[in-house]
């Protein structure tokens, strides 16, 4: 059996690294390497300031233009400043100065577009978490651009990878010099904050999300010339907004913009990731995703999208991801925190070897330290700020919640959220899950927060695939899901709704196939969930049957209908509005091709422009209508001299549920929505009123007679939405009396104004 690593303990210069005993120096892999090419020129280092953090641009004494660099590592032994020209040639300048375990230094002359990175000298001790290795230029975790793309040869991984006992491999140090593979910060100049007025500020209750993938929304757009395809700036393009305002949402949620980097195991495969949860800088928008440059130009770019889709009232919501990042665990790269300072960016198992993973990515940033809390916070601000952006997606959002191991409602980075005056007024929205655990805590967020609501998914998707037991969970899902956000002083937009996201299949896919197809991503379809609770309609993926395919866009129409008429916040995926496939792939994720890309040759497509305008129409419907975006829940009591119930459920029979009717098998449920009795007053104190509508959902495969609730419900019905027609251009005006039997085609979504018998709204009083 082999000898064990020596513990040993290196700094400086780094000529000292960890190798088991009896291994010359050879090993150290640093013979025959070629290393970037060094300046002998000095570079004049003042003393500079330790705030703030990152690289700033600005006047020092004297008046002298230069930048204050200043990076926190706290148990390093020495940092130095790495600064690159545009050959590549790397001058080092030491930082002396440490206040406050920041290390800090202003260099004169050093200008917006400068290209640099730190060497940090410390320990080399796996056992204890020590990972310090100046042989590795990292990345600023304040940087607020990023030039060039990580590649991971052997060099830019800390430890030698390739050492003969695999075991022991990520305790061996590797000496090699990473300069010439990795990207570098960019100096930027910090503009003035960003002006509240700018911003759309649509209430939560109002809001209507669409998620989208900057890169692939437009990178097919006939419209969006081809130089900008795929950038900030193609999203920003008129014809690229004209759909978002066609459609009518008030916020795109973006897919992560801060830089990123790709997986080694995807590079080898050829493929790269696509959706970008894989982070390393912050502060910096993802240099991939601009058109005119990475010098900067990236920071311009995004603030002017940003600007282009506030002009369009459209407000802009970032997924970002600050539960783990790109170094992954014991076995990753060294880009930046792991070798800034190991043991306090990240969360160490109890062997301090290996890392606690409660992210399924390797590692986990460990928030409870306030170095790492305040990264979090100040990157939040920056984009709020100076970037515009209005509120974030945090994924992952349990791992979050951690205080010492378990999720905690009360964790510091909870309460400073809720505290701070910048980020407690912008939209909150969390994955409320991990996968440690105790890790699912959907319902469980405090007020400010949102949380996607995977109990609406799931629910949706079960009750039109027709395996709901009963009606009851789809009744709460609906009206908001009272039985989860109801406390607290939550409200029913505490819920974001939606039947699909980037993670897993596509609305078309999910009516077209049972079975995951992801080959393509080269790990033999053992990725992505095999929980899909999808129906193919009778044939799996592309299908020419007639019947088949009517089925299928069908049931599209009828989810978005649903997703759209529930209480709480919508979500919609890119695509899903024009029947966008991914060929079955339910995690697409390294998918940077026409797989994932929308296809826009969909909007003129026949087959599928109907769904598109109903999607029109179904928002259009929502913002006209209070009714349908309530600020309050139900309270399901009877209300005026009629008592007619704010919200009426209705069973097969069109009566009213009785409590055995919501746990008796049933495939039909109607829902009254009352326009008498909203809990809501308009700017001048007025009550709010609006139009009384009756939604009936039937997922049965057979049509059904149903009758119409009659008074006090209503005298009459006009049909709004029938989902069973395959034109969804305005229905003709179509009048039902209530007390009357209606047929309700097989599989539908029908949406009825209720009416008095003059034809009057039966909601507002006159």
């Amino acid at each position: 059996m082999s000898q064990a690593p020596e513990r040993g303990t290196t700094s400086g210069t780094g000529t000292g690294s960890i190798r088991p005993a009896g291994v010359d120096g050879a090993r150290r892999l640093t013979d025959g390497v070629h290393l970037p090419a060094r300046s002998t020129a000095r570079r004049e280092v003042w003393p500079g300031t330790p705030q703030p953090l990152g690289a700033r641009f600005c006047t020092g004494p004297h008046g002298t233009e230069g930048t204050n660099f200043a990076l926190w590592a706290g148990g390093a032994e020495a940092v130095e400043l790495c600064l690159f020209d545009d050959n590549g040639h790397e001058t080092r300048c030491s930082l002396t100065e440490l206040t406050h375990e920041i290390w800090h230094g202003f260099v004169p002359a050093v200008r917006p577009g400068q290209r640099y990175g730190y060497r940090v000298h410390g320990r080399w001790d796996p056992w204890t978490g020590a990972r310090w290795n100046p042989a590795k230029l990292l990345l600023d975790p304040y940087a607020r651009a990023v030039d060039g793309e990580y590649r991971l040869p052997p060099e830019v991984y800390g430890h030698v990878r390739d050492w003969p006992e695999q075991e022991l491999a990520d305790t061996v140090r590797d000496d090699r010099d990473s300069a010439l593979h990795v990207p570098k910060g960019v100096v930027v100049h910090d503009h003035d904050t960003w002006s509240d007025d700018r911003r759309p500020k649509t209430p939560w209750a109002d809001s209507v999300i669409y998620e989208l993938h900057v890169r692939g929304f437009t990178m097919r757009h006939p419209g969006v010339p081809a130089k900008l395809r795929g950038t900030y700036a193609g999203l920003a393009h008129p014809a690229a907004l004209e759909h978002l305002t066609r459609l009518g949402v008030t916020a795109v949620e973006l897919l992560p913009v801060h830089q990123f980097a790709h997986e080694d195991h995807l590079l080898k495969r050829g493929l790269r990731n696509y959706w970008g949860y894989n982070s390393v800088g912050y502060f910096a928008p993802h240099a991939a995703y601009s058109a005119y440059g990475s010098r900067g130009q990236q920071v311009g770019e995004f603030k002017a999208m940003v600007r282009a889709l506030h002009d369009a009232g459209i407000e802009v919501i970032l997924d970002v991801v600050y539960n783990h990042t790109a170094e992954a665990g014991e076995l990753g790269p060294t880009l930046s925190l792991r070798g800034i300072d190991n043991r306090g960016y990240y969360r160490l198992a109890e062997d301090s070897r290996y890392y606690a993973d409660y992210t399924g990515c390797g590692n986990t940033l460990h928030v409870v330290q306030p170095q790492v809390l305040r990264l979090i916070t100040d990157s939040l601000r920056y984009w709020v700020q100076e970037m515009g952006v209005d509120g974030f997606r945090f994924d992952l959002a349990a791992a979050l919640a951690r205080s010492m191991h378990d999720v905690d409602m009360l964790s510091p980075f909870l309460a400073v959220i809720a505290q701070d005056p910048v980020l407690r007024r912008v939209k909150l929205i969390a994955e409320p899950w991990d996968i440690g655990a105790g890790g699912y805590q959907v319902g469980a967020f405090p007020p400010l927060w949102t949380e996607w609501n995977d109990r609406y998914r799931d629910t949706v998707r079960d009750h039109w695939r027709g395996a709901l037991p009963d009606v009851r969970d789809l009744g709460y899902r609906l009206s908001g899901s009272s039985d989860l956000y109801a406390w607290g002083g939550r409200r029913p937009y505490a819920s974001v709704n939606f039947i699909t996201a980037h993670d897993g299949y596509t609305l078309r896919d999910l009516v077209s196939y049972e079975q995951k197809h992801n080959e393509a991503n080269g790990e033999d379809n053992r990725d992505g969930t095999h929980d899909n609770r999808s129906w193919n309609c009778g044939a799996e993926g592309p299908s020419d049957d007639p019947e088949v395919t009517a089925l299928r866009r069908r049931q599209l129409r009828n989810m978005l209908t649903t997703l759209l008429l529930s209480t709480g916040v919508p979500m919609i995926v890119a695509g899903d509005e024009m029947g966008r496939t991914q060929g079955g792939n339910n995690n697409a994720y390294c998918q940077d091709n026409e797989i994932s890309w929308l296809d826009w040759s969909l909007r003129d497509d026949p087959a599928w422009r109907s769904l598109l305008d109903l999607t029109c129409r179904l928002i259009g419907l929502r913002r006209t209508h209070p009714v349908l975006r309530r600020r309050a829940f139900f309270s399901g009591r009877r209300h005026g001299p009629e008592g007619i119930r704010d919200l009426g459920w209705f069973n097969p029979r069109g009566r009213e549920m009785s409590a055995d009717d919501w746990h008796a098998p049933g495939s039909t449920l109607g829902m009254f929505l009352s326009g008498r009795d909203i809990p809501q007053r308009d700017a001048m104190g007025r009550p709010v009123t609006d139009d009384s509508f009756l939604v009936l959902l039937h997922a049965g495969h057979r049509p059904v007679r149903y009758p119409l609730p009659g008074p006090p419900w209503a005298d009459r019905y006009e049909l709004v939405v029938d989902t069973s027609r395959e034109d969804q251009e305005e229905p003709p005006l179509t009048r039902h009396r209530g007390g009357n039997t209606l047929r309700l085609p097989a599989r539908s979504v029908l949406i009825l104004r209720a009416c008095r018998l003059d034809g009057a709204p039966a909601g507002p009083h006159p």
